[in-house]
């Protein structure tokens, strides 16, 4: 539904949550779930058991937020906004600030 407006590497911010205000880049996105895994968000802890090639533990890792619960970033307002379409005369598609009309690029 949502996922469309983001692809890895963009920055963005999250607007609601446990990790609200934070911002960071997205990882991965995961389309049949509409969630993303962004960079140092949603921290969970996972306990490994020691095996032959690594020692186990207790690792951090990032886990999954729903789409809803993040905006993107935009370098010209520093915010999280809106995003629309545009197709330039070239016939590339580009997305544009909602806010300020600015292009925002990938990473």
């Amino acid at each position: 539904m949502g996922l469309s407006k983001f692809k890895k590497g963009d920055m963005v911010k999250i607007i609601s949550g446990k990790d609200k205000g934070k911002t960071g880049k997205v990882l991965k996105t995961i389309p049949d779930k509409d969630r993303l895994v962004i960079e140092k968000i949603n921290l969970i802890k996972k306990h490994k058991r020691p095996d032959q090639k690594s020692k186990g533990g207790i690792l951090e890792k990032e886990g999954s937020v729903h789409v809803s619960q993040v905006g993107l970033l935009c370098g010209k307002c520093n915010t999280a906004v809106r995003i629309r379409n545009k197709k330039l005369e070239d016939g590339n598609k580009v997305r544009i600030c909602a806010k300020c009309g600015d292009v925002i690029n990938v990473g």
